[in-house]
């Protein structure tokens, strides 16, 4: 059953995936398109990821939007103008639990509410927030890379330097897109030697 889209209310929509998917590339799509709409668009980042720039959303094919760089979700709230329909939020991981009733606050009041981030972590477990926002959203879309060993559809993302923490924000050289054959969870640094083996038998 073919849904209608939704007129006159707020609600959320998750753009999902791994690392390379073009997770950032649909959001700007997406807020391209409410631009020629002529809708009052805001997007929003984490402070923390500045790989490709400090303010702009950039997709690792280089597409890019202004934003704003913000720390801690409730930050979203202050800088929200009162004209604002629209509201795109990249690597929405990185804001924690606090994100949901931000965005569940923001659709309430009428906004269309456009997130994008990982759901899955280096280990490949459910990436917190994500499994909570993608409940309450109306809107759900997984993007799929490829894997860099075989070529099947990927949803992993290979963390391939030595690193035990969750969060380590990078991008080509530190990560890679393996489908679930050839994803290796543990240890958190598949070795050089490894990986040699995996492409091989690819």
């Amino acid at each position: 059953m073919i849904v209608g889209f939704p007129r006159n209310i707020g609600w959320i929509e998750v753009v999902c995936g791994s690392m390379f998917s073009g997770k950032t590339e649909e959001l700007i799509r997406r807020l391209k398109r409410a631009k020629i709409a002529q809708q009052n668009v805001q997007i929003f980042k984490p402070r923390i990821d500045d790989r490709y720039d400090a303010v702009r959303i950039v997709s690792h094919s280089r597409q890019q939007l202004e934003s704003i760089a913000i720390e801690r979700a409730e930050d979203l709230l202050r800088h929200l103008k009162p004209e604002t329909q629209v509201v795109g939020i990249d690597e929405v991981q990185f804001f924690g639990a606090e994100i949901v009733p931000v965005c569940e606050s923001l659709a309430n009041k009428g906004l269309r509410v456009i997130a994008a981030g990982l759901d899955q972590d280096y280990r490949g477990l459910p990436f917190e927030p994500m499994p909570q926002l993608m409940a309450v959203a109306e809107f759900v879309s997984k993007e799929l890379a490829i894997c860099v060993v075989c070529g099947n559809p990927a949803n992993r993302s290979q963390r391939i330097v030595s690193s035990s923490d969750r969060v380590v924000v990078g991008a080509e050289g530190d990560y890679e897109a393996r489908c679930r054959k050839c994803f290796i969870p543990e240890p958190v640094k598949a070795s050089a030697q490894e990986n040699l083996k995996l492409r091989l038998r690819g």
